[in-house]
């Protein structure tokens, strides 16, 4: 689909959202109601696959279902010419994976309340017998104000309809994947809160637990690998908060949180004070795994045996007198006895190797400790205590070194203590004005800066280039209270043009004014519009112009003789006192404007030449007057045509 095409006889294409697997998402613009919505369409090459058109016909009928103002709401679900469409709520900002990747750390508060909302949206959805199955970031919307919407119930199924999910088949992101669904095993309410779990994991550290370099791994770590302590990346983190990570992702369903509501009356008080020393959650259950014997219980069972054995041949037939075998039984438990003994010996060798033996530190230098934590388990050691300095050479919560060092050697199961770098402490301003904001941005967070932007149109700087700074060049900046914030371009400003029709050209001359639009005008003879109204324009009602691109409107006269003719006025830039903007503004005279008439405010960097359009009645001769920073600077009389 293009810009200006509209779907259902109703809805204009503005531009692409985003392209999904099954469906592509536009802006557009509801002509009937007025309003901008989303528009999700499906696919070309998918729009005849019965799987895909059920699927997308499944989450119409689940949203629907839906009124909670954290779900994004359907409003109309049709087909025009063969592609199916969903017209949706259209929510102005971004999802919660690119929220997360720009404001992290988030601070705790801030990430219980999306937490929140974000269950209060799956307890509607779990009321009215619906899981999500695919709860990721990526699904989930949050504005500026912080409110969240979660939208995408494409794979979403009813708890009446278990069959539509199908065995060893995979749906949904797997970073966010239970276990069960990962065996391939029917998804419950649980799967879903598995789900949220994860993504309460990854609001509090910025990154996923499990990672891998195929999506079969990463499933294989869900249901084999415990989840990663929090508290690691951010001992600030209560316990109690922690809790509810290791509880909603538990290994087996039945461990998890009953209900989402009971998920969320958790989230709710895990900042409180009385919970401040809350023990770390644990399994209550026995977890099945295969249990080791002590060298002294397995020689003890040996020599029970033994007993056995002596007892059952003293009991033998007393008619029984062959010296021989009597003589094999009488030394038989002391062979039994110097094979427990080698037994016993053999089990504690092992053990003491296994529990004593030696490892190399691995190199970990410049991972996260997250990262770190997986790669020293691997070897039989431990994250031990952690402490964090400032660094001007290592990125914020990566390591600095270790004790101790890479390739010394420690005992299995020993701990390895972390230098973690807190980024820079202070640091020399540079000038990032004409910069990429988003290289910008995040070369600063890594060096530990809170870094914020507000965004303004701008007719000559590219979208997302930096255009001011609040701190000047050469500033000591520090990390630990100031934030660094930016003014970045979000682009030409895009003017929807009105109605004009009927109107008088100084309502349109008006608004051409105040949009630094240019204005040109031509006659035409009508009976049925009033003269110096609007007959036709160019562009057409809803569609689009940026500040400097041309409006067109044919007005109505009443037949006498008129004709148009465009003159150049070069206008010179005053850079006098350091000034690095004019504001320029025309006034003109002809049929439809006098002297006194404001015809176009522009504002200039450079020396600018401007093309003006004259309508002259025969006879008529034009006028015009430039004014630069509320100084006449040039003139003209007697134009003709």
């Amino acid at each position: 689909m293009n810009p200006g095409d509209i779907i259902g006889h109703r809805y204009r294409i503005i531009r692409s959202l985003g392209e999904g697997g099954m469906a592509t998402v536009y802006l557009a613009h509801d002509l009937v109601l007025d309003r901008d919505v989303s528009v999700k369409l499906l696919r070309l090459d998918l729009r005849d696959d019965p799987d895909t058109k059920r699927r997308f016909h499944r989450e119409a009928l689940a949203a629907t279902q839906l009124n909670d103002p954290h779900i994004v709401g359907v409003y109309d679900v049709g087909e025009d010419e063969g592609l199916q469409y969903m017209v949706m709520q259209y929510v102005q900002g971004t999802d919660l994976k690119a929220f997360i990747k720009e404001h992290y750390p988030i601070p705790l508060p801030q990430v219980v309340d999306i937490m929140k909302q974000v269950l209060s949206a799956v307890e509607t959805a779990h009321a009215h017998g619906i899981i999500h199955r695919d709860l990721k970031p990526q699904n989930i919307l949050i504005d500026a104000n912080k409110n969240i919407k979660i939208t995408d119930f494409g794979i979403a199924v009813a708890t009446s309809q278990n069959s539509l999910t199908q065995t060893n088949t995979l749906m949904g992101s797997v970073h966010y994947l239970s276990p069960e669904q990962a065996r391939g095993s029917v998804a419950t309410k649980q799967s879903d809160i598995y789900s949220l779990g994860i993504i309460l994991y990854e609001l509090l550290t910025g990154t996923v637990p499990f990672e891998g370099e195929t999506a079969v791994s990463i499933a294989l770590k869900h249901f084999r690998e415990d989840i990663p302590s929090v508290r690691t990346v951010n001992s600030n983190i209560p316990q109690a908060l922690e809790n509810v990570v290791l509880k909603a992702t538990a290994k087996s369903p039945h461990e998890r949180y009953a209900n989402v509501r009971e998920m969320a009356e958790d989230l709710s008080t895990s900042l409180d004070a009385d919970r401040a020393n809350e023990e770390k959650w644990h399994v209550q259950c026995d977890d099945g795994k295969t249990k080791v014997l002590s060298a002294a219980e397995i020689s003890k069972q040996i020599k029970e045996a033994d007993e056995q054995e002596k007892a059952a041949n003293e009991g033998a037939d007393d008619q029984e007198k062959d010296v021989e075998p009597k003589k094999r039984h009488r030394y038989l438990p002391y062979w039994l006895s110097g094979v427990a003994a080698v037994l016993v010996i053999g089990i504690a060798f092992t053990t003491w190797w296994f529990m004593f033996r030696q490892v190399i530190v691995p190199d970990v230098e410049g991972k996260t400790p997250i990262q770190a934590e997986r790669i020293l388990s691997k070897q039989g050691l431990r994250v031990g205590n952690i402490t964090r300095v400032n660094s001007e050479q290592v990125a914020k919560n990566h390591i600095i070194s270790t004790t101790p060092d890479t390739s010394s050697k420690k005992q299995v199961n020993g701990t390895v203590d972390l230098r973690v770098s807190t980024g820079v402490k202070n640091m020399s301003m540079a000038d990032y004005v004409g910069d990429d904001y988003y290289s910008v941005s995040s070369s600063l967070r890594q060096k530990g800066f809170v870094v914020q932007k507000q965004e303004v149109y701008s007719d000559k700087i590219d979208k997302g280039t930096i255009i001011k700074q609040n701190y000047s060049k050469g500033k000591t900046v520090a990390t630990n209270g100031d934030t660094i914030n930016f003014k970045v371009s979000a682009g030409k400003e895009n003017i929807k043009i009105p109605n004009f029709r009927n109107q008088d050209i100084s309502v349109v001359q008006k608004f051409a004014n105040e949009h630094k639009l240019q204005l040109t005008t031509q006659e035409k003879k009508s009976k049925t519009v009033a003269t110096n109204h609007v007959i036709s324009q160019t562009p057409k009602a809803g569609e689009t112009l940026n500040h400097g691109d041309t409006l067109t409107v044919t007005l109505a006269n009443s037949g006498n003789q008129t004709k148009t003719t465009n003159i150049q006025v070069n206008i010179p830039f005053d850079g006098n006192g350091g000034k690095r903007e004019n504001r320029v503004q025309i006034y003109i005279k002809d049929a439809n404007h006098n002297l006194t008439m404001e015809y176009q405010d522009i504002t200039i960097n450079q020396e600018t030449t401007i093309n003006v359009p004259f309508t002259l009645k025969n006879g008529q001769m034009g006028a015009y007057r430039v004014v630069r920073n509320g100084r006449t600077i040039m003139s003209g009389t007697n134009i003709t045509g």
